[in-house]
């Protein structure tokens, strides 16, 4: 669909519950991108956050959408789009609200134009950086309604926040999100730890761009490149040192590049995720879609915030419905 644009683009600041930490990061609240696109009579719109450890900010985000105004004036269709930009955070605003667009504009759901039969997702419920190993079981403790955590650790203590949590959760299935905080050395000697208390996953423990050392290493434990791989251009070298991949639309620029990363992945054996980089249930919605082809789900980030938008998707505890199309798609 290629048809003459008019580009809305503003900021929405949406507020966290409670502050949120991961390792060296705090947050009091996100503000994101957020993108209209018009024919005149339908409006397609998008959220989107920016890839900080890539160099990407707020700021850069919206010059890299703004440089794309005159072409959306002319007509840009999402394949043309997707030579536009690289992958990020302005890519992914521009395709999702395109996709959205082209639902209101052709009368179907995101579901027939993908050729997708949707099914509730099941979510994971991430708990941020507490002070103290008890901190974080007492908030483990609050969430014991969700069957699946996402733990964020530093390199302090990480075993005996999760013993800690172990000792209140039995129950639950864990996921631990090291957010590039960790050294080889230290993943080395707590995989065996964290394995004999059944940790499903580790997520993203050494720093982008220094993670060669994983190339055959053998962990006892599934780990998932998040910051090592932002789209397809990045799998063969991931599929090395990885076993599983998060997906997220601000990494793949996208919902277009998505749903070929998917495949892509799925040829490689790969396990897959999907996350989300927080924001109302706008930014939750295309990533739901991703979510059909995925073992792990962490699309929690509205339950984080203080307040979400209209029409927000319906979570059951860790259930999400299908979003309406009144959202997006």
């Amino acid at each position: 669909m290629k048809l003459p644009l008019k580009l809305n683009l503003h900021t929405e600041t949406w507020t966290y519950s409670r502050p949120f930490c991961i390792a060296g990061r705090s947050y009091e609240g996100k503000t994101s991108v957020v993108v209209e696109l018009s024919n005149g009579d339908q409006l397609g719109r998008a959220e989107a956050w920016y890839l900080y450890y890539c160099g990407e900010s707020l700021d850069s985000v919206i010059s890299d959408i703004e440089t794309l105004a005159p072409k959306l004036e002319k007509g840009l269709s999402r394949k043309e789009l997707q030579y536009c930009l690289p992958a990020g955070g302005a890519r992914n605003a521009l395709d999702l609200a395109l996709w959205d667009l082209e639902c209101k504009v052709k009368g179907k759901t995101i579901w027939q134009l993908t050729n997708i039969t949707p099914k509730p997702v099941t979510t994971a419920y991430t708990l941020g950086i507490e002070d103290t190993p008890e901190d974080v079981a007492k908030q483990a403790v609050i969430a014991s309604q969700y069957p699946l955590l996402k733990i964020k650790l530093n390199d302090n203590q990480p075993v005996e926040c999760i013993e800690a949590i172990r000792k209140v959760r039995p129950d639950a299935q864990l996921i631990i999100d090291a957010n590039q905080s960790w050294s080889f050395a230290l993943l080395q000697t707590v995989a065996p730890k964290l394995k004999a208390l059944d940790v499903n996953v580790i997520e993203q423990p050494l720093p982008r761009g220094k993670d060669c050392e994983l190339e055959g290493y053998t962990s006892p434990i599934v780990l998932a490149a998040d910051e090592s791989c932002l789209d397809r251009n990045e799998l063969d070298q991931a599929a090395r040192r990885y076993q599983m991949i998060n997906i997220k639309l601000d990494k793949t620029g996208g919902l277009t590049e998505a749903l070929l990363f998917v495949d892509a992945a799925k040829e490689k054996n790969l396990g897959l995720m999907v996350g989300n980089m927080g924001g109302s249930s706008l930014c939750i919605a295309p990533a739901f879609v991703v979510a059909q082809f995925c073992s792990f789900a962490d699309l929690d980030g509205p339950l984080l915030l203080k307040y979400d938008r209209a029409n927000p998707i319906k979570y059951n505890c860790e259930m999400l419905a299908v979003p309406q199309s009144a959202l997006w798609g």
